[in-house]
């Protein structure tokens, strides 16, 4: 008796499941998936060769809602049946698509490319958060992708741009200020490219003035008015008294530009008088400012964000590394007392009675 060929019995099989019922369809393709996950102990990849075609005439047939569960349970498998998964990456439906795009290892470079050039925003932003993004999909993603695919790789810290990556994504800065602002605050953004973000959001000059002198000016910080520190201080009073005058708080301060509320919280937070966190928030040198907020117990990304957004301009390469430096070294303690009574202090104070002793800090602590 000669055995059937593989092709013969697939046509068998194709006719089968083409009259099968869904529920039958589904129930099946449960079973073939139970052996895949639970078969630790056997060769996966002989396994997901065997089943591959059994599944990709299965999941025709059955719901949307079943091959969702099949796309994510398959989608932690080592091996996995590779026919199957690229039919599962490529489907319409999010819920499908989006977690074998996110963390199956049986997708190639190749294959991941086409799905980001043809797929939707959420397949695409799927794509960008996985542990390892091949350079050619992220150059992909930039160059044709969703916007909201652009920030995910920003905030993909395993992401590795090319030279050409951080050109194309340049060039979609030049008219997306949230863009921008996401790469400038990417701690391993270049300080070329830093350098160029700057240069394009620079603003012009009409009557022909030196526009690279205007660039090196430091902007000065525009400190708020007794009237304005008041008003804050009730607000962050109360969110500090209820545990919600944290990083995400305070870093939300700080991108938008919310100066009476950012040196309020550092004031409550540190217990440094006003005048003390206005003195190191306006110093050109960032290492007392990054003592307040390690006094005020923040992280090294808010930290990172109220240094990027004081004045307008950004930091070097040079000066990041310097200011995590000084951060991840610095004792709590020895931060607390420096703002409050040390250096600091005294040189703040001086500066007080020279330039700002007409103003009576009543909202200090």
């Amino acid at each position: 008796m000669m055995a059937n060929s593989p092709a013969d019995i697939l046509v068998e099989l194709e006719t089968a499941v083409a009259t099968c019922p869904v529920e039958r369809c589904a129930r099946i393709l449960s079973g073939i998936l139970q052996l895949l996950t639970s078969s630790r102990d056997r060769p996966q990849e002989l396994l997901a060769n065997v089943v591959d075609g059994v599944l990709l005439r299965l999941i025709e047939r059955v719901e949307t809602s079943a091959l969702a569960e099949v796309a994510a349970a398959l989608a932690e498998l080592e091996a996995a049946p590779q026919e199957t998964m690229r039919r599962l990456a490529s489907h319409v439906d999010p819920e499908v698509a989006c977690p074998v795009l996110l963390r199956s290892h049986s997708l190639s470079a190749a294959d991941l490319n086409t799905i980001a050039a043809a797929s939707g925003e959420h397949q695409q932003c799927a794509i960008a958060r996985r542990a390892t993004v091949d350079p050619l999909v992220i150059e992909t993603l930039i160059k044709g992708g969703a916007r909201s695919a652009c920030l995910a790789l920003i905030g993909n810290a395993e992401a590795q741009f090319s030279d050409s990556a951080y050109g194309a994504l340049v060039e979609r800065c030049l008219t997306d200020d949230e863009l921008t602002k996401a790469l400038a605050l990417r701690p391993d953004t270049p300080d070329t490219v830093m350098r160029k973000l700057l240069s394009a959001s620079a603003p012009t000059s009409g009557k022909g003035s030196n526009a690279t002198s205007s660039l090196e000016a430091a902007p000065t910080v525009k400190l708020p008015s007794a009237a304005a520190y008041a008003s804050a201080r009730p607000e962050i009073v109360a969110l500090s008294r209820i545990g919600k005058l944290n990083d995400s708080t305070v870093n939300r301060f700080a991108i938008r530009g919310e100066t009476a509320n950012l040196i309020t919280a550092l004031s409550v937070l540190s217990g440094a008088p006003i005048e003390i966190v206005e003195h190191v928030l306006t110093d050109e040198d960032c290492e007392g400012l990054v003592m307040a907020c390690r006094a005020s117990r923040l992280n090294w990304q808010t930290t990172f964000a109220i240094l990027s957004n004081r004045c307008g301009t950004r930091l070097s390469f040079a000066e990041r590394e310097r200011a995590q430096h000084i951060f991840e070294t610095l004792l709590l303690s020895t931060s607390q007392w420096t703002v409050r009574w040390g250096e600091i202090a005294a040189s703040a104070n001086e500066s007080s009675r020279g330039h700002r002793g007409a103003r009576k800090m009543g909202v200090s602590r």
